[in-house]
């Protein structure tokens, strides 16, 4: 249910690390070479061709200046305005 690429849960964390990576003015290519990957692996994971293990996504969140506690309340939040 959550780890499935379709979920309400993972649509909303791909949004806020794109959101998070556009508004610091990074490309795909610059994220990834700060994050040592291929640019190909935030391509996949933002299009949600990949599904982010917890690791990864901690170790993203903290490149991009966002705490894991701030991207949960974030989706929480995203997931009440969807269910209204």
């Amino acid at each position: 249910m959550l780890r499935s690429r379709y979920s309400v849960e993972e649509k909303c964390l791909r949004e806020i690390l794109r959101d998070a990576r556009t508004k610091k003015g990074l490309r795909q290519a610059e994220l990834a070479s700060n994050l040592g990957v291929p640019q190909s692996f935030v391509s996949k994971y933002e299009s949600g061709e990949r599904v982010l293990t917890f690791v990864e996504a901690v170790v993203i969140l903290d490149e991009l200046g966002l705490s894991p506690q701030k991207a949960a309340n974030t989706i929480r939040s995203m997931l009440n305005e969807t269910k209204s």
